[in-house]
């Protein structure tokens, strides 16, 4: 039984999607009407599109016997998340033709890594990386030559990318293929120490590097709860990973035979069996609000309070903030992993990991069991079961009943909090998100005049001249999607930090981004209107008193409406950040983008 709030939320959206949800599914209806489409192509087409297969290949591509899988990778060597997909294509086609199908790498995507740009120019292109992203993938399934798809991608803006392509390749089905995180280092607590340590000037440079270096070590995702494992957490939410897979490191045997089950299963799910699985089909809007749930229970990324809206449009689904913090006020705190507790990834995988999670939202009704996914058993009952490998051959057990560690998985008889991760913050600054579950409580509330920046160096120019040894809230301006991108201002994290471990109150309001490893010190962020579009922190001066409730999600100037009204905004004129590092390329994505409430989408209509 669902719970009665949870069902009506999802009633509300289905409600409120139902015209844009038909024209979507009625769009991938008629692409399935007319069959496999590699028979649709004219004979100079396909043998194109074989050319260069073995001659077995071009014998099964010839005719519609065997189900071609197209391959979308987002592989790069830079990236330690996706090192290990190197290997993949091979291992996937050799999987293909032993269960009787073909796979083909389709293309390649772009992946940035965040931890790389973070504070420099190229993070200016992050966010716009993801529709990037999503219109690369579909040109290389826009050859017609395909029966189903598999998606390898993980961090930050990869798989919202990924999965808006898939979507709108919504008549082919579809499993996303994780890669796992790297092995435990340096813990994540220790990291942070030593970077406000330099921060404040007390350990140089060498003592950073070395801490970052025992952080990030090797291949796979990183260990803390960022917006890259929020990512896979989300996916395994809604079905689209194989059960328990989110959170297997790579280069074991375990994630191999995954790899290889993950090719059987897509290959099952084509319209040419009898078990077809469109993703159109699979992500519904209870699909979506799985993903919500999982967002707000573990505390994740802010970042998909924009990356889920633009997903769920793709699939001619409409959701808002106010279905976020309708379910956050539902959904308690489950989990504890860095930054929002001490644990990292692989502590929560040995607590129970993804199966214990979801088994205690199904067993109180919140979250949709009926969705359908690519276990071999359609619905989410199954994602409480773990892979294992018994005598080489990949089998799976039912998981822990409960978490082995009630640090790192709670449960609802006792949660870490009665409320979800993120709220909804609203007031006369405007609309915004915040990430509270990483926010010590006597923090969470904080009143305290203004510093107005609109350049993030100048708020590390203020601290290093000691200007910020204060109370102090600051409004960071004109870092919204169309202003400068919307990068990610975890830079500013450790400075902050450091304030506030001096015993200052201290926060952070912006239209701008935080990193989904940021949490320490409250914020206010994705604030709507944003300033380009003459949002309301234009007004804001230095010395204007801000009070800043997380818990309740309220965020005022302490000035009266009327007086506040009549203040002249504060008009950017500066085109610094357009320019350089291939900024000067997007242009057009900042001036097509639409809010971060609707999504940050360049590629479609938001309407």
């Amino acid at each position: 039984m669902v719970h009665p709030v949870l069902e009506a939320v999802t009633n509300e959206i289905i409600n409120r999607s139902k015209d844009s949800r038909t024209k979507y599914l009625a769009r991938v209806d008629a692409a399935v009407a007319t069959g496999p489409h590699r028979a649709q192509l004219a004979c100079g087409n396909l043998v194109h599109g074989f050319a260069a297969c073995s001659a077995d290949e071009k014998s099964d591509l010839s005719g519609s016997v065997k189900a071609n899988i197209g391959i979308i990778s987002a592989y790069n060597d830079m990236l330690s998340a996706h090192q290990p997909y190197k290997d993949y294509p091979d291992i996937i086609k050799q999987a293909a033709k032993l269960a009787g199908g073909v796979a083909q790498f389709a293309g390649g995507v772009p992946a940035m890594c965040d931890g790389v740009t973070q504070g420099q120019a190229g993070m200016e292109l992050s966010l716009f990386s993801r529709d990037v992203i999503a219109m690369s993938a579909a040109i290389g399934l826009s050859h017609d030559m395909f029966d189903g798809a598999l998606f390898l991608g993980i961090c930050d803006k990869i798989v919202p990318g990924l999965l808006i392509s898939a979507l709108s390749f919504g008549h082919l089905p579809a499993v996303f293929i994780p890669g796992g995180p790297m092995p435990s280092g340096l813990p994540n607590k220790e990291k942070v120490r030593i970077r406000q340590l330099y921060a404040e000037g007390k350990v140089g440079r060498d003592a950073l590097l070395k801490a970052e270096s025992e952080s990030y070590h090797s291949a796979g995702t990183c260990t803390f709860y960022g917006t890259a494992n929020s990512n896979q957490m989300m996916v395994e939410m809604m079905g689209l990973h194989l059960p328990g897979s989110s959170f297997v490191n790579p280069g074991t045997p375990l994630r191999e035979a995954l790899t290889k089950s993950a090719t059987e299963q897509v290959l099952k799910y084509t319209a040419m069996g009898d078990d077809f699985r469109p993703m159109g089909y699979m992500i519904d809007e209870k699909a979506i609000v799985n993903a919500i749930v999982g967002l707000m229970a573990t505390g994740g990324s802010t970042n998909h309070t924009m990356h889920l809206v633009a997903i769920a449009r793709a699939a001619g689904i409409i959701i808002n903030w106010d279905d976020f913090d309708k379910i956050t006020k539902m959904i308690p705190l489950l989990t504890r992993i860095y930054p929002n507790g001490d644990a990292d990834i692989n502590h929560f995988q040995a607590a129970g990991g993804m199966g214990v999670l979801i088994g205690e939202l199904l067993k109180h009704g919140l979250m949709h069991e009926d969705i359908m996914t690519v276990a071999a058993k359609r619905g989410m009952n199954s994602y409480t079961e773990e892979p294992k490998l018994v005598d080489n051959k990949l089998i799976w057990e039912e998981g822990p009943g409960k978490s082995l560690d009630a640090d790192v998985i709670g449960s609802m008889k006792k949660p870490f909090s009665t409320s979800g991760g993120l709220h909804l913050i609203h007031g006369n600054l405007g609309r915004g998100m915040s990430k509270i579950s990483a926010v010590a409580e006597e923090h969470q509330v904080v009143e305290a005049p203004a510093m107005v920046f609109d350049d993030q160096d100048d708020v590390v120019a203020a601290f290093k001249r000691g200007e910020m040894e204060k109370d102090l809230i600051v409004v960071l301006r004109f870092q919204g999607p169309k202003a400068n991108g919307m990068p990610e201002l975890h830079k500013l994290t450790p400075l902050l930090g450091s304030l506030q471990d001096k015993g200052f109150k201290v926060a952070i309001v912006t239209d701008g981004r935080m990193s989904g490893a940021s949490g320490k010190v409250p914020s206010a962020i994705h604030l709507c209107p944003e300033c380009e579009d003459g949002g309301p922190l234009t007004r804001v001066r230095t010395g204007d008193m801000i009070y800043l409730n997380t818990q309740t999600g309220l965020l005022n100037i302490q000035i009266d409406n009327d007086t506040f009204e009549r203040r002249t905004q504060c008009i950017k004129g500066s085109t610094d950040h357009h320019y350089g590092m291939g900024r000067e390329l997007f242009d057009s994505f900042r001036k097509g983008v639409s809010s971060a409430e609707t999504g940050a989408i360049n590629m479609f209509n938001v309407e």
